[in-house]
C-alpha cells in the first residue's frame, strides 16, 4: 500500500554503484530506512543532493509492517532550502544538529510532535536570512522536552548551581563535575525557555556559546544511551569562533 508522508533525512549509506538506503525521520512510521535505486545516475528521478543532512520531503512510500528496508515512489523536497546550502555556517550547523538527532533517535514508532518540532525548526532556520549563533544551542535544548529529559527549570533563591546530571538546580556543589553555575545555568534555562524567533535577544558571548555548548553534549551523554561523541562540532566551534 502507497503512503503520502513527511520525512527529514538523518543518513545515507551506499548500497551499490548506483544505489543507497536513506535513514527518515517520518511523521507516520517513525525512523524508517528506504532504498532508492539508480540515485547516482546522471538521469535520476530522485537525485542526491535532494538526500542532505536533514532536508525535508514529501514522500510517496511503500510501508510493510515488521521489514526492516523499505521502499519509496516519489520524493519530493519541499520546502527546496533557500539559504542552508549556501551558507558554509548553516551547513555546518545542520551538519552537527543531523549527528546529534541521528545519535539521540532510535524509535521506530512514529511521534508527530517530536517530528513536528524538527521540521518545523530546521524551516525556520532556512527560512531566516540571517544567522543566528543561538540557534543550535536553542534547538538541542528545546528538543530534550521530546526526548524525555528536559531540564527542571525551577530554582529558589539559594539554588545557585544546575546540576546536569539530575536536570535540576540545587544550592550546594554537586559532588561531580556536571553541573554550572548560576550565570551559565541561567543562559541555559534561557536558551531553553526563549522561543526561537526571539534567541537573537540572548546576549552571550563565542566563548560563553563554546562552553554551553560542551555542557549540552555533556547532558545529551548523561541522559541518552550510547550517546558517544560527537565529531562535527569541532569544525563548527572554530566557523563561529
Amino acid at each position: 500500500m502507497l503512503h503520502k508522508v513527511r520525512g527529514i533525512v538523518l543518513k545515507t549509506t551506499n548500497y551499490s554503484e548506483s544505489s543507497i538506503i536513506v535513514q527518515v525521520l517520518t511523521d507516520k512510521f517513525g525512523m524508517q530506512s528506504y532504498l532508492i535505486n539508480g540515485v547516482k545516475k546522471p538521469k535520476a528521478k530522485i537525485k542526491m543532493n535532494m538526500l542532505q543532512s536533514l532536508h525535508l520531503l514529501d514522500m510517496v512510500v511503500y510501508h510493510k509492517a515488521n521489514t526492516s528496508i523499505q521502499r519509496v515512489s516519489e520524493v519530493r523536497q519541499v520546502p527546496v532550502f533557500k539559504s542552508i546550502p549556501y551558507d558554509i555556517v548553516k551547513t555546518s550547523i545542520v551538519i552537527f544538529l543531523n549527528e546529534v538527532l541521528y545519535k539521540s533517535i532510535r524509535q521506530q514508532s512514529a511521534d508527530e510532535s517530536l517530528f513536528d518540532y524538527i521540521f518545523n525548526s530546521i524551516a525556520w532556520f532556512d527560512e531566516n536570512e540571517e544567522l543566528n549563533p543561538n540557534f543550535h544551542l536553542s534547538f538541542l535544548l528545546k528538543l530534550t522536552r521530546f526526548l524525555g529529559f528536559s531540564p527542571n527549570e525551577k530554582r529558589r533563591t539559594d539554588q545557585v548551581y544546575f546540576d546536569l546530571q539530575e536536570g535540576e538546580f540545587l544550592s550546594r556543589m554537586p559532588i561531580h563535575s556536571n553541573y554550572l553555575q548560576l550565570d551559565d545555568a541561567l543562559g541555559f534555562i534561557s536558551l531553553f525557555n526563549t522561543p526561537l524567533e526571539k534567541i537573537s535577544e540572548i546576549k552571550m558571548s563565542n566563548v560563553q556559546r563554546r562552553f554551553l555548548l560542551d555542557k549540552i553534549l555533556v547532558f545529551y551523554t548523561l541522559h541518552t544511551a550510547s550517546f558517544g561523541e560527537v565529531q562535527s562540532h569541532k569544525i563548527l566551534e572554530t566557523l563561529l569562533s
